[in-house]
């Protein structure tokens, strides 16, 4: 019997993977390359994940609210949202495009009244 690294996907997980890639047309390097990417990101989500859990119960890290807010920050840091499109589109109007004053402004209001 063999034993399966707790680091390791399932053989599912890499299952999936495969059939994924495989609705992309793929060729046979780019399968290996994403089955990698995706293996790497899954591994990297579980030890971000068992350190969060060691931080929240490990009494040596203070307080109850403070072992919660280093969590909170790790996950933050460690895996931070993309910005919206909304932050993106903002993000674009501090670039000069060749729009009048007006037309920027007009925009950026009409931007910051979107919801995220």
């Amino acid at each position: 019997m063999t034993q399966q690294h707790p680091i390791a996907p399932p053989p599912e997980l890499v299952q999936k993977w495969q059939q994924e890639s495989d609705s992309w047309h793929y060729s046979a390097k780019d399968i290996d390359q994403y089955i990698a990417a995706c293996a790497a990101q899954w591994g990297a989500d579980q030890e971000l994940e068992a350190c969060c859990s060691i931080a929240l119960t490990d009494p040596v890290c203070g307080t109850k609210h403070q072992r919660s807010m280093l969590v909170r920050h790790m996950r933050e840091r460690r895996r931070p949202k993309p910005p919206s499109l909304k932050e993106q589109a903002l993000a674009l109007l501090k670039v000069e495009h060749g729009l009048n004053v007006e037309d920027l402004d007009l925009l950026r209001r009409a931007l910051e009244q979107l919801d995220d």
